[in-house]
């Protein structure tokens, strides 16, 4: 366990200053934000960036061996280099955000969503609203930026169960001792927005902002949802933390992660969402495959295999 605290401490959660004069622009990828139709909706995937992730320390019910051999199979290594993507839903009228990365919470491994956003043609205060799949510090510490709220113009949805346990001290003693920080982090982003009488909280199943679906994922954390949005017979729907690691967990779902409040849900919760995907068919919305994190599930043995989308320029008017 403290091998895990020190490893994420010294990965995520640290925020060194970067000068300006340290960054090479000969070493910065071009902005990241991809776009897909659907329907009559524009999606744009936006990046927030990378982070290295000890996935031997991290994940349950796998030998390491297996680990390994998994990981290699992508040719990865169980230290594994994961995107945190954030993706925009855009129907001409409304502008609505599905999660806001890091924030100011794992340095430059993170917090790159807002530049990526004005790059894509969203500035932040373009957006009229954020949907979070959950409360975890890669996908709802981007809410605010320095003490205030980082979308002035947008209400920032998320399950009232979510709300109601991470923004309770109380319940600090429901999660290991090195997942106690994000009681402090949640409070400290959520705050300005709550402040600021932005907060909008619902309980899944919910529809909510332009017929947006919420649909209950319990188990990574108690208020953890998907959003399902249909456009002329197209359906996308978008995850939070279904997946952590796509090569050993979609060919084994019950393969879980220390972050989970819930394993035991949270192998139940992802087993019948890939199922799901698998059997329907639509397009998923990734937040930790690789970027941008947009393809299919399909069928593979007794498991399941990610088919990305396929590149196109041809976005139509």
């Amino acid at each position: 366990m403290k091998m895990i605290l020190t490893l994420i401490a010294a990965l995520l959660f640290s925020n060194p200053p970067v000068a300006a004069a340290q960054t090479d622009p000969l070493n910065e990828q071009a902005p990241g934000y991809y776009r897909m139709k659907l329907g009559k909706l524009r999606i744009t995937a936006v990046s927030d960036g990378t982070v290295t992730i000890p996935l031997n320390t991290l994940l349950i019910n796998i030998s390491p061996e297996k680990l390994r051999q998994s990981m290699a199979n992508e040719a990865m290594t169980p230290q594994a280099e994961t995107s945190i993507n954030a993706y925009v839903i855009d129907d001409g009228k409304k502008r609505i955000l599905v999660d806001t990365g890091a924030g100011e919470l794992f340095g430059s491994h993170g917090g790159h969503l807002l530049k990526n956003l004005a790059a894509a043609g969203y500035p932040a205060e373009s957006i009229d609203a954020v949907l979070l799949t959950h409360i975890h510090a890669d996908h709802s510490a981007g809410v605010s930026r320095a003490g205030k709220p980082a979308f002035p113009a947008a209400d920032v949805y998320v399950d009232k169960r979510d709300a109601d346990f991470w923004l309770n001290p109380a319940n600090i003693n429901q999660v290991e001792a090195d997942e106690a920080h994000t009681f402090a982090e949640s409070e400290k982003t959520l705050r300005p927005v709550i402040n600021a009488g932005r907060l909008k909280t619902f309980q899944a199943p919910a529809t909510l902002i332009n017929g947006i679906r919420a649909e209950s994922t319990a188990g990574h954390t108690p208020g953890s949802v998907l959003y399902r949005v249909e456009s002329e017979g197209q359906t996308l729907v978008l995850w939070g933390d279904i997946i952590h690691a796509k090569a050993v967990q979609l060919p084994d779902p019950h393969v879980a992660i220390h972050f989970d409040v819930d394993s035991k849900k949270a192998i139940a919760t992802r087993e019948r969402v890939l199922k799901q995907a698998a059997d329907q068919g639509y397009w998923v919305a990734a937040a930790h495959i690789s970027f941008p994190g947009l393809g299919h599930v399909k069928r593979e043995g007794s498991g399941y295999r990610w088919v990305e989308s396929n590149y196109t320029t041809q976005l139509g008017q």
